[in-house]
């Protein structure tokens, strides 16, 4: 499927190149997702006092370029909005959305927190928000870390582009916060 060199060019324009790797195409196997299909930012939040966050399934959300710890970048969250936590993802849609703000925002350093976590090393995850965990799009491989790894926290775009990993709690990266939207704008 690929070229003898497809795969370094590619790695040497994400870590050089001008930032906007969304014009590059690839190739469809395993693992590898077509981002250009989901390069356009969602629309805006239309709440007074957060117009620069944008609406994602029933949630407004914002990218943070601070990185934090996953405990940190959560009480983040909560002072940013009311009921604010940090993202949980409810489907594909959701995700490439996600993916598309990181991307807007950072293209050079596309790894973030959500709001994921492993129960108490059971190799269940749980959503920091309390809401279900009904979707996952792991990196293939993993969570590799279950019942009784340090990695206990879920980032995404680590080894694939809008995949998710398991990874431990104290490291920093970027995050996004979220808060449920109630009804309050227009659809």
């Amino acid at each position: 499927m690929y070229k003898a060199g497809t795969r370094f060019i590619w790695l040497l324009t994400l870590l050089w190149g001008p930032g906007n790797f969304l014009t590059v195409k690839r190739g469809g196997s395993a693992g590898y997702v077509n981002v250009t299909e989901y390069n356009q930012l969602p629309k805006v939040c239309n709440v007074d006092g957060f117009k620069d966050w944008f609406k994602v399934d029933k949630f407004c959300v914002k990218y943070f370029s601070k990185p934090l710890n996953f405990s940190e970048a959560e009480f983040s969250c909560r002072a940013k909005a009311p009921g604010g936590h940090l993202v949980s993802v409810h489907g594909k849609n959701a995700n490439y959305d996600l993916l598309a703000i990181v991307t807007k925002f950072n293209p050079k350093n596309l790894r973030i927190w959500l709001g994921g976590y492993e129960l108490f090393k059971s190799g269940k995850f749980l959503w920091i928000d309390g809401t279900f965990w009904d979707y996952e799009i792991w990196t293939p491989g993993e969570p590799s870390s279950l019942f009784g790894s340090a990695e206990e926290c879920v980032e995404m775009n680590w080894n694939h582009v809008a995949k998710w990993n398991d990874d431990s709690c104290s490291a920093k990266k970027n995050y996004i916060c979220a808060f449920k939207r109630k009804g309050l704008m227009d659809e």
